[in-house]
């Protein structure tokens, strides 16, 4: 059995579901998707071959009003927090994915 496996992401981000739930999805055109999943869909993914990984998490503790709590897992010392209905495009270049995701 092996005990490593490759992969790759380039970057890990963990998204609050709890933050999400709360908002009811908040993001997107229609304001209704959920900010993991517009992260996901510019190349990110819960599988080892997608360019950076987008997980979402139990509750961070924070618990802002109108928005979500975000972490770069290279940077866990620096926590966003991301309103609603920021476009996905802004949250992906503040958390350094704007490179990733084009690639």
């Amino acid at each position: 059995m092996k005990s490593t496996i490759r992969s790759n992401w380039s970057a890990t981000i963990l998204v609050c579901a709890k933050c999400s739930k709360k908002l009811g999805g908040g993001f997107g055109e229609k304001k209704r998707a959920p900010l993991a999943k517009l992260l996901r869909k510019l190349g990110g993914g819960k599988k080892r071959k997608s360019s950076f990984g987008v997980i979402e998490t139990r509750c961070l503790g924070i618990c802002p009003k109108g928005a979500v709590t975000v972490i770069d897992a290279a940077h866990p010392g620096k926590w966003l927090l991301v309103e609603e209905g920021t476009p996905v495009e802004d949250v992906a270049e503040r958390l350094g994915l704007g490179s990733v995701a084009e690639a």
